[in-house]
């Protein structure tokens, strides 16, 4: 429903720009759209058969700019002469945990009596009911103690580490659209107060600088980004498009080719596995490579 609609939306916004005075008016726009996207989606979602929720990577291109709106956990990055520009950032239950946290504390009747706003190294145990604990709030970014009480015991609405890192024990990623229906596991404690339709929205300004046909934007889904670095994308990037002619527009394709295949590994006794012998990704590995100067020529 998304990839059907979500455009549509965007270019509804930016329709009634009657000028663009400012960036902060196509990012407004942007905004916008993702939000009427995410109330389409609460209204029709029996009709369309909508009743999940996915991430969503946005890329436009206005007046010599490129906008870049991300909710969730894929990420964008610009390729620049062998320089990695970030474009987004992943949206996780560990880069929002204050976010996260401020919610519940502000609102405890979201966390149901179930949960606890605060965020503990382990889970705590009866046994440690008046110990003294290292704990954080929605205020802090480092530890401090303090002494365990009964609300305490309840299960954190932030908890796990990396990939595991989970929103109420439930979801992994706390931007995107859709999920209003999602429940914690064995309750009817809805979790989509804490999960935000609006993306962010970084400007990269293509006017600023002389781009070669070599130089990319990267968009990739979470299963490329899980099992490979920017610096490892950036090298793909240049290993990949010196073996082809500047004007060769097949080479953007082979590019994103390598990306999803690196990505994934190869079959082994183990299951797929990358050179390394890790574990290929597992997750849906989806590239898309946009070449930011034109065929064999720079502009």
């Amino acid at each position: 429903m998304a990839s059907k609609l979500l455009h549509r939306h965007i270019q509804e916004q930016l329709k009634d720009l009657k000028e663009v005075t400012h960036e902060s008016l196509v990012v407004g726009a942007i905004e916008n759209a993702f939000q009427f996207m995410d109330e389409q989606m609460a209204k029709e979602r029996r009709g369309h058969q909508a009743e999940g929720g996915c991430c969503a990577l946005v890329v436009v291109y206005l007046l010599g700019k490129v906008y870049v709106a991300n909710a969730g956990d894929s990420r964008a990055i610009i390729v620049r002469n062998g320089e990695i520009i970030p474009m987004s950032q992943e949206f996780t239950p560990e880069t929002e945990r204050q976010r996260l946290q401020l919610l519940g504390f502000l609102k405890p009747e979201l966390l149901g009596g179930e949960f606890t706003h605060l965020e503990f190294p382990r889970r705590i145990q009866p046994k440690e009911l008046g110990q003294r604990m290292l704990y954080r709030d929605q205020n802090m970014t480092g530890w401090a103690y303090k002494k365990i009480e009964l609300e305490d015991l309840r299960f954190p609405l932030v908890c796990g580490e990396g990939k595991k890192a989970r929103v109420m024990a439930t979801i992994g990623v706390t931007r995107g659209l859709g999920d209003h229906n999602l429940k914690v596991c064995s309750s009817t404690l809805p979790i989509k107060p804490f999960l935000s339709c609006f993306p962010e929205v970084r400007v990269y300004d293509l006017t600023q600088y002389e781009h070669c046909p070599d130089d990319v934007l990267v968009l990739g889904t979470d299963g490329l980004w899980d099992v490979t670095s920017d610096c490892e994308v950036a090298a793909t990037v240049d290993r990949v498009l010196s073996a082809y002619e500047p004007n060769d527009p097949s080479r953007y394709t082979a590019l994103a080719q390598a990306l999803v295949l690196g990505a994934r590994g190869t079959p082994r006794d183990r299951g797929w596995r990358l050179p390394n012998n890790k574990l290929g990704s597992g997750d849906d590995i989806s590239v898309f490579v946009i070449p930011l100067g034109g065929p064999g020529s720079y502009s």
